[in-house]
């Protein structure tokens, strides 16, 4: 296969998938200039103080239109077309070891670094290519509802947003090419992402803090404000520089181990029963060697995944507390003056409460992505993963009925989601005891539980997709999609009283509608959650049924 053959493949297999999440950021910036456009920021502009204007990258002029260009494409089409990134660098070495295809690649006269080199073209093609789409969004969308975007430069932007997605993707690249271990590798790159963008928006609150963003990839896409002062080249040559070195760093780390193949790994129950104190618990929990050990097997499977997600959630919720409580009073009572139209973009949290800090930093950005990252991982490849291992065969030559199969995956999603809300929930807990100001252990708890059943219905909506499709990669990418939506529908619909009752139907209203961090539990949420949770699963059955499976 000749290293034009590769570029291609990996192009033609992602490219549609790039191609359908730019077009949906452009849908996403229709909707969000409709609601916008109806928004007088004249009392804004005339009120607030230009510094926080200019934080908040409102130029002198602007409408509430072009304020929801920099939204969507600075926060949604960065996170998405970054996110997109990691996937094609996490599968350019460590995800060809995981499905046991690189020893044919390397089967051909092609050395791992030209394979490498290809990959990197191939990502580096398909994010210029969502970066044209999300540029003609950018000049089309305003054109269509007479929008006036001579204060914003759409092209700077986007510039910015494609080479910080490829910076991600070659992060990811670089641990896959080390490890050789595609979870290892999105999991770093997705981390690192995530830290980045919260410690930016966090940092210049702290005094004497603000030297810190250095050292934080983030601050190189944003700090320059590209949409309205133009593209930062100093800044963009840091970001490019970084992707060059960690090139090199991949190549190197390809060439000097030794490929990992497609065997089978030792799970959780695997080294219980080795353990001689564990060994008749081990036996107890597996049982027969058909159904009961789907459920364990499973969570053998994922649990690198949870200890990642955990250690995530649970240090970012522990900082909060001792953050929050060296954060500047000026900005606390500044932050508390925002106007909804700003507040929107952090999900509509109160900035100068500490519950309000809580919800914009924890519940709001970190915990629904790595909840989200959690459940769609598992529900992505419950059905479709066991089909492209070619597992599935395995599990039903035994008298396993599919809908069993489904049910014990579903009960893995559950547990799993629920042990991560524990986790939070100690984080949180923590932090709180850590700062002066004190939230009922009851409304932490009633959070941290809406949160776990905000992971189960992203899951389960994974495991319908993965069980009528048989492929974990739509899977993923449609839950991702729809949690993208639902986030944009339940922050920026209620802006408008033409379309608020469009948020109700977003999962994120019955997760932090009701304000459980300071109002408690609402159980009528809860119920709308574990229902349409218990709906999917229930849909899952009949998908799978239908179908063939694929080998």
């Amino acid at each position: 296969m000749t290293h034009s053959n590769v570029f291609a493949k990996a192009s033609r297999d992602r490219v549609g998938t790039m191609a359908v999440g730019a077009a949906s950021i452009g849908v996403f910036l229709l909707m969000g200039m409709a609601v916008y456009k109806d928004i007088d920021l004249t009392l804004y502009m005339e009120t607030m103080p230009p510094a926080i204007l200019e934080m908040m990258g409102i130029p002198e002029g602007a409408d509430g239109a072009g304020l929801a260009f920099g939204a969507m494409y600075s926060f949604m089409g960065a996170l998405t077309v970054a996110g997109l990134a990691i996937s094609m660098g996490t599968a350019s070495i460590a995800g060809e070891e995981m499905n046991g295809t690189l020893g044919l690649l390397l089967a051909n006269p092609k050395s791992r670094t030209s394979i490498l080199v290809s990959k990197t073209a191939s990502m580096l093609a398909v994010v210029a290519a969502g970066a044209v789409i999300l540029l003609l969004a950018g000049y089309v969308v305003p054109s269509l509802l007479g929008v006036d975007m001579s204060p914003y430069h759409t092209e700077a932007l986007v510039t910015h947003l494609a080479i910080n997605a490829v910076f991600y993707g070659m992060a990811a690249a670089a641990v896959g090419a080390w490890t050789g271990k595609a979870k290892s590798a999105s999991g770093a790159a997705v981390a690192v992402m995530v830290v980045s963008y919260l410690a930016y928006g966090i940092l210049p609150l702290i005094e004497g803090a603000e030297t810190l963003q250095k050292i934080f990839p983030w601050r190189y896409f944003a700090q320059g404000a590209p949409h309205l002062n133009g593209v930062a080249w100093d800044d963009m040559a840091v970001l490019g520089g970084l992707s060059a070195l960690l090139l090199v760093v991949a190549v190197v780390g390809v060439n000097r181990r030794d490929l990992r193949s497609r065997t089978a790994t030792a799970t959780l129950l695997d080294r219980m029963r080795e353990h001689p104190l564990t060994m008749k618990a081990a036996e107890r929990i597996a049982g027969s060697a058909r159904v009961s050990r789907i459920a364990m097997k499973t969570a053998s499977e994922h649990q690198g995944l949870l200890v990642v997600c955990s250690a995530i959630v649970f240090w970012m919720a522990l900082m909060m507390g001792p953050v929050y409580g060296l954060m500047d009073e000026v900005m606390l009572e500044l932050a508390g003056q925002f106007p909804d139209v700003l507040t929107a973009m952090i999900g509509g949290a109160d900035m100068s409460s500490f519950e309000g800090f809580l919800q914009a930093e924890i519940f709001s950005m970190t915990a629904p992505i790595v909840f989200g990252v959690l459940g769609v991982l598992i529900g992505a490849r419950a059905v479709s993963g066991e089909e492209e291992r070619n597992t599935m065969d395995l599990l039903l030559a035994n008298p396993v009925a599919r809908s069993k199969i489904i049910l014990e995956k579903a009960l893995t999603l559950i547990g799993y989601s629920v042990a991560l809300g524990a986790v939070t929930f100690a984080g949180v807990w923590a932090t709180v005891l850590l700062a002066p100001p004190d939230i009922p252990v009851g409304n932490i708890a009633a959070t941290s539980l809406l949160v776990s059943l905000l992971g189960m219905v992203f899951g389960a909506f994974a495991l319908l997709v993965g069980a009528a499709t048989g492929k974990s990669r739509a899977a993923s990418y449609a839950s991702s999609l729809m949690i993208l939506a639902g986030y944009f529908l339940w922050s920026f619909m209620p802006l408008s009283e033409r379309f608020a009752g469009w948020a109700k139907i977003s999962p994120f209203h019955y997760y932090l509608g009701g304000d459980p961090l300071v109002r408690g539990m609402n159980w009528a949420h809860a119920g709308v959650l574990v229902a349409v949770f218990a709906v999917l699963v229930a849909a899952s059955l009949p998908a799978f049924q239908r179908r063939d499976v694929r080998g």
